[in-house]
């Protein structure tokens, strides 16, 4: 049995990321009480990016709250760079971020719900499964939960321990050999880094070459040099058949990017890095009655990002569901904190000029 409701708000915000942030910022701008949940810690997805990684968007595409990003060398910001400025802006907004409390239940007029009305929230935290009320919820969760696996079913050895979906410090990949899976832009990036600090280096990927479009624009020449120059190992339509302990079983994709035919190839490899995207869990926005369209794509109105039910808004990335190409990102959310306050207030939504807004989002 659960103790009473641990505390009420107005809103409930659940993640931490940048339009999380936001959100959370726009609705104390309005007056309104708020808490906020992060299962991990605020701008988790970035934790688990490699040391150095750069974005592919310029400062000010990616600032915050009308806090400027200021970078050590007027460029793109790093991974670090950007982690320091949301603590900042965390800090010069004044807001109370719960951290590692995840979400697991958002119930309209469940237990919790004051007067009958609003929602009952159960977070897992420190001291277990608790409740909170709120008159009103904001889901800015991301849309990375969890790694794509190769095929439905993965392929023999993918749970191996030399194999991951995470580019973490390129030192520690120092004098082994490595394949690399995939063909975006973290795979060319990993590529190439692991090149540089004394890795040796090998490519697998689907499709005969890169969508250029796809990779930051200042890798690609290097990339495609090192590949012509074979300093990195290139197969190209190429799908792993199997992983084992010391090489890596390839066989022939076809047209479409999928498996077909026999073995075509054994690759050496210490580590296998499967960096081949990641996929949203709309579990909890399923749960909570939230209709999902097609890649876990949830039901909103792109006016107010309330979603078809009242009271619960969806933020940021987690508008996309699982995103096959990338068309939502920091850069064309941040009025969805504004539109969000605004329809929770009642009134109308004041524009920021220059901002990509939700109206540009794929119709739901």
């Amino acid at each position: 049995m659960l103790d009473a409701t641990v505390e009420h708000s107005d809103v409930i915000v659940v993640g931490a990321g940048p339009i999380g942030i936001e959100v959370a910022a726009a609705l104390r701008r309005e007056g309104l009480s708020v808490i906020q949940f992060e299962a991990g810690r605020i701008g988790a997805t970035m934790e688990w990016w490699a040391p150095g990684t750069q974005f592919f968007s310029g400062p000010e595409r990616i600032a915050i709250c009308g806090v400027p990003l200021v970078t050590a060398n007027q460029g793109k910001a790093t991974r670090e760079e950007y982690l320091a400025y949301l603590r900042q802006v965390v800090g010069a907004m004044r807001l109370e971020i719960r951290t590692g409390r995840r979400v697991v239940e958002i119930k309209k007029d469940g237990a919790g719900a004051r007067d009958g009305d609003g929602f009952g929230v159960m977070v897992d935290g420190p001291r277990g499964v608790e409740r909170y009320g709120a008159r009103k919820v904001v889901v800015a969760m991301g849309d990375m939960h969890r790694p794509r696996r190769l095929g439905p079913d993965g392929v023999p050895g993918e749970d191996l321990p030399q194999v991951s979906h995470y580019f973490e410090d390129p030192h520690r990949y120092f004098g082994r050999k490595v394949l690399i899976v995939g063909g975006r832009n973290s795979a060319a990036e990993a590529a190439i880094r692991l090149y540089r600090v004394g890795a040796t280096v090998a490519m697998s990927y689907r499709r005969e070459w890169f969508d250029e479009g796809r990779i930051k624009y200042w890798l690609m020449p290097e990339l495609k040099s090192l590949i012509k120059s074979g300093a990195i190992g290139w197969y190209p339509s190429t799908c792993v058949m199997e992983i084992g302990r010391e090489r890596v079983t390839l066989c022939g994709a076809g047209a479409n990017g999928e498996p077909e035919g026999a073995a075509c190839a054994q690759v050496e490899a210490d580590d296998v890095l499967l960096l081949i995207g990641y996929e949203m869990d709309g579990t909890l926005l399923a749960k909570a009655g939230v209709e999902l369209l097609e890649r876990g794509r949830p039901r909103f109105d792109a006016e107010t990002m309330e979603t078809n039910v009242p009271g619960l808004f969806v933020a940021g990335t987690a508008t996309a569901g699982t995103q096959q190409r990338f068309t939502v990102f920091i850069e064309n959310c941040h009025e969805h904190g504004e539109r969000i306050a605004a329809a929770i207030a009642g009134r109308a939504v004041r524009e920021r000029e220059g901002v990509v807004g939700a109206a540009e989002l794929p119709e739901s």
